[in-house]
């Protein structure tokens, strides 16, 4: 979500990341400052921190502001930390309390150590009725985070005078918030493009949260999020899984004193433990799909000006015609995470291989390629969707326990048939918004 400095990148390397043993569920262990783990999923960087940032803060307000509301239905302790980079230089920015902005700062001394903001950031959440919080300018590539407690947030300097701002990690057991029981929602708010918002549970899933967005003439948009005991549900059936099938999905389940606290998506696992056991979850699988298609043609809707466009398997490699790139067979970390190997895309790419990408990767999270109509991606409908093993099981699961159904599983869910109107995105969006109101522990009862 955030772009990764170079500092970034060196001190991701020199951080020692030890692979965790495999357990049923993970045990959290939250450490300090020494034990994060940095990298640019959990970092924003910038260059002017600060009082200088401080100065022309004035200048750099949208001269509007975003109301938040917040209805708690989980109970007391919740606090609310909104967290983005400021549109005009993108300098890291966090809301307090009172709802200025504030600007971190780093020291110029102890280059590459992580030190903790001491600045009072928490918003407490009302116990009851809702709470209402004002975002004073526009804000880019934001988080609101809720905490049933309060999280810790860093700043670290580079040699070269930039620096991050380092958020609570959900793969580091060991990352000095994994104690707590949070959550976040993504949002954007800029003048050109007005307000973008989304839950999503690509990465892991978390304290339930929901959205509302109203925009200025009444227009309600919605995406419901989790049920209440999400969480449970979700680690019950994973666990349920790995006994039949023999694959970790129980150690998806991070865990606390008996307590689960979020479940990880299955890349983000096997990104942060280097013998996760899912190795080999879709190895047959994608050798049955290659010889399949080696003799029967793949079509690609493109569901865009190059239309349906024809792909076959030639020894190993796939190819689709007006295809820039031919593809290898994806490994099953390159499955789950869809953005790595023969599933790399870049913005020079041709429009066949920009949309070929998300309906391949779709199709295996799925396991539609050797249904009857697979040979055409997409053409099935939801109700095909993961009704055949192996699949991705943590995105059939998630699904099941969302409450509207709204909410991505993994990186390109809203794959969907041409005239389909199933929509799993999970976002909200508006040109004009009013209100972005945001539902704490599942939804309010009717």
């Amino acid at each position: 979500m955030f772009g990764l400095s170079k500092f970034a990148v060196a001190l991701a390397a020199a951080v020692s990341i030890v692979p965790q043993a495999i357990a049923a569920p993970t045990e959290l262990h939250p450490g300090n400052a020494s034990n994060l783990i940095i990298d640019a999923q959990d970092t924003i960087n910038g260059t002017i921190q600060g009082t200088a940032m401080a100065a022309s803060a004035t200048a750099a307000s949208s001269n509007e502001t975003l109301t938040l509301t917040v209805t708690n239905n989980i109970g007391s302790g919740v606090n609310c930390y909104v967290v983005g980079s400021d549109p005009d230089g993108g300098a890291p920015m966090i809301l307090k309390p009172d709802f200025t902005w504030y600007y971190p700062s780093a020291p110029t001394t102890d280059i590459g150590v992580p030190q903790e903001i001491t600045e009072d950031l928490a918003i407490p959440v009302s116990d009851s009725g809702e709470t209402t919080i004002t975002v004073p300018s526009y804000v880019n590539s934001a988080r609101v985070w809720f905490a049933v407690g309060e999280l810790k947030f860093y700043t670290v300097t580079s040699a070269d005078g930039g620096f991050s701002v380092v958020q609570p990690s959900q793969s580091n057991p060991e990352d000095p918030s994994a104690g707590i029981n949070w959550g976040f929602v993504e949002f954007s708010w800029l003048s050109a493009t007005g307000v973008y918002a989304n839950v999503s549970y690509v990465d892991f899933v978390g304290l339930p949260l929901g959205l509302s967005l109203t925009n200025t003439t009444g227009g309600v948009q919605t995406a419901l999020g989790l049920e209440a005991d999400a969480v449970s549900k979700v680690c019950d059936d994973l666990t349920a899984q790995a006994a039949v099938d023999g694959y970790p999905w129980d150690a998806l389940c991070q865990s606390i004193n008996g307590t689960v606290m979020r479940v990880l998506a299955p890349y983000d696992f096997m990104k942060a433990n280097s013998s996760s056991g899912f190795e080999d979850y879709f190895t047959d699988y994608v050798n049955e799909v290659w010889s399949n298609f080696t003799d029967t043609p793949l079509t690609i809707d493109t569901q865009n000006t190059p239309g349906n466009v024809t792909c076959t398997v030639s020894g190993d490699i796939l190819g689709c015609a007006g295809d820039n790139v031919n593809y290898t067979k994806p490994s099953t970390e390159d499955i789950f995470g869809c953005s790595t190997g023969p599933f790399v895309t870049s913005p020079s790419d041709t429009k066949v291989h920009q949309a070929a990408v998300p309906r391949l990767c779709a199709a295996f999270n799925r396991a539609t390629f050797l249904l009857d109509g697979g040979n055409v991606q997409p053409s099935l409908p939801e109700s095909d969707y993961y009704t055949t093993l192996p699949n991705n099981y943590y995105s059939k699961v998630v699904h099941k326990y969302e409450v509207d159904g709204k909410g991505y599983a993994f990186s390109y869910d809203d794959v969907n048939p041409s005239g389909s109107d199933e929509n799993a995105s999970g976002e909200v969006s508006s040109l004009k918004p009013k209100v972005l109101a945001i539902t704490v522990g599942g939804p309010s009862s009717a």
